[in-house]
């Protein structure tokens, strides 16, 4: 209701305006929406805003009443506000099952996020950018988009080289119970340190990325098995943490098919191309000082070339591509984006977010420094079990261990996605495990009560009477669901699902504090029982988009 009331005043506001962008806001505790169009208009008719904003007061007016909204000037500020009827409707829709989801959309959008390179396990760093990139592809998929989530894999990189060569010189055989990224993390730090010793060892590396440069069979093969070993970890903790690939891209692909030296190619013959030993471009026009380096000296190609490679794919088959990126890909996302427009291909979305970190700080993979995220998994769980145990102790031990694991994802995924992209934070797990505070237990709690609430009601005829203010201030949260989804996919920016849900978290349980509902009779009952109902669709609908499971008891 919020979005489609959203474009009917949007709609209006051009119509009598003439303006194509009209300033329409949420209007805060004065009303539901509001503008400041008056003011932009100004200059543009030499009147005083507020004589503009009363004359258009009475235009939209009329326009509007059809539709229940009445308008209101305060000064130069046009208020707007909903009718009973929109509260009703509001509720009546949050009902139906899948609540929030968008009309279909017809353009393909390819979400491209983790990727990261298969040496060692998946830390708490590397975690943010796939709870971002999920939650991001879970609200792509509510806002009817035809989606494909890909993992572009670095099977070509030192990382691997370095991998492939520790296990031909400092093979160490997997332990029992080891997961496959474990066990690939302690050869390459193994490895690492045999070079720290022997630097001489570094040709050998270097022949490696030659020959699977050139396509040699025997080192194609063992950097597949390598590489494959690590992912079939990395899939585990993905899956521990509800976080789900389509697609794994795989790097060596682009130079097999023939794609990467096509790019080549085509870099080698733009006016910007430099080729002193090595083939680079001068990106000064994009504003950077340092030369974009496709090819070295000795003929083999950089990580780049493959990168625009794929992403020339991914622009030829997609409407719009995403990529979630770390800080420290800030640049070469940059020179990326520029390169692709100088060769007149699409250029992706990027998302760039902050790292996240622990109280115990910095990871290091190459010197065996990190914290996995099964690790961080492993111990938030203990102390959600803990937690419950200590709240639910007459619940079987089984019924506690499944609470607790859908408890400390939710504390993890929420606390990490929460945070806007562009701001850096620290996982602070008793924080994130506080049922009180504002978090992702937190919200399902508050699920939870709602689901405790319908069960102690039993059966209701649902009605659609409402007028204590806390029942109109709930009814309208929920309706806001559906254009939180739309802004989330147009913004990029999926702590504001987060935010969103904590909110309607809030408005719950301050509706249950100061509304009796069970105790209430009649019509009354029936239409905060309703109300309770839309409630608990609409808080599992946003944990569900947040990759969270909306248990109904905790």
């Amino acid at each position: 209701m919020f979005l489609e009331t959203y474009r009917q005043i949007e709609e209006a506001l051009r119509a009598c305006t003439g303006e194509e962008t009209v300033e329409l806001t949420d209007g805060g505790e004065h009303a539901d929406y509001a503008t400041t169009v008056a003011f932009s208009l100004a200059k543009k008719l030499r009147k005083s805003p507020m004589v503009i904003a009363t004359d258009l007061a009475a235009e939209l007016t009329g326009r509007l009443a059809d539709a229940g909204i009445t308008v209101e000037t305060k000064g130069p500020y046009i208020n707007f506000h909903v009718s009973a009827a929109y509260v009703q409707d509001a509720v009546r829709e949050a009902l139906e099952p899948g609540y929030g989801k968008l009309p279909a959309h017809a353009g393909r959008v390819i979400l491209e996020h983790t990727s990261a390179n298969p040496n060692g396990p998946l830390h708490v760093g590397h975690i943010r950018n796939s709870i971002i990139g999920d939650t991001l592809a879970r609200c792509f998929r509510k806002a009817g988009y035809p989606l494909e989530v890909q993992y572009y894999v670095n099977d070509m990189g030192r990382q691997i080289a370095i991998v492939s060569w520790g296990f031909d010189h400092v093979p160490k055989e997997r332990l029992e119970d080891e997961k496959e990224d474990h066990h690939i993390a302690r050869v390459y730090v193994a490895a690492n340190r045999e070079i720290e010793k022997e630097p001489a060892i570094t040709g050998e590396v270097d022949h490696l990325m030659q020959l699977i440069e050139k396509g040699d069979p025997e080192t194609q093969k063992k950097f597949r098995e390598v590489v494959s070993h690590c992912l079939d970890g990395f899939k585990v903790t993905m899956g521990n943490l509800n976080v789900v690939h389509d697609r794994f891209v795989w790097e060596s692909d682009f130079v097999r098919n023939g794609d990467m030296e096509r790019i080549i190619d085509r870099i080698d013959r733009l006016p910007q191309a430099k080729h002193e030993g090595t083939l680079s471009l001068d990106l000064t026009e994009c504003g950077f000082e340092k030369d974009y380096v496709i090819r070295r000296s000795d003929g083999t190609s950089v990580y780049a070339a493959r990168d625009l490679a794929f992403h020339t794919w991914k622009g030829r088959n997609s409407d719009r591509m995403i990529d979630v990126l770390g800080a420290d890909h800030k640049l070469i996302g940059s020179q990326l984006q520029c390169t692709l427009k100088l060769l007149g291909e699409k250029a992706p979305e990027i998302v760039i977010f902050e790292f996240v970190s622990l109280p115990e700080g910095s990871m290091s993979t190459r010197a065996g420094k990190f914290i996995s995220a099964d690790e961080l998994v492993a111990e938030v769980t203990n102390k959600a079990f803990a937690e419950v145990s200590e709240r639910r102790p007459e619940l079987p031990a089984d019924q506690r261990e499944e609470i607790a694991r859908a408890v400390a994802i939710s504390a993890i995924r929420y606390d990490i996605v929460r945070i806007s992209p562009e701001k850096s934070t620290v996982f602070d797990w008793k924080e994130a495990l506080n049922f009180e505070r504002q978090s992702g237990p937190y919200v399902q709690y508050s699920h939870a009560r709602a689901c405790s609430i319908l069960e102690k009601a039993g059966a209701f005829d649902e009605a659609f009477t409402y007028t204590d203010e806390h029942e109109i201030a709930l009814a309208k949260q929920i309706a806001r669901f559906p254009a939180v989804i739309d802004q989330v996919v147009r913004e990029l920016r999926p702590h504001l699902l987060a935010t969103y849900a904590r909110d309607l978290a809030d408005q719950f349980n301050t509706f249950y504090r100061y509304v009796p509902v069970l105790k209430s009779e009649g019509e009354m009952r029936a239409s905060r029982l309703t109300l309770v109902k839309a409630a608990q669709n609409t808080l599992k609908e946003s944990l569900e988009t947040l990759g969270i499971d909306a248990i109904s008891t905790m």
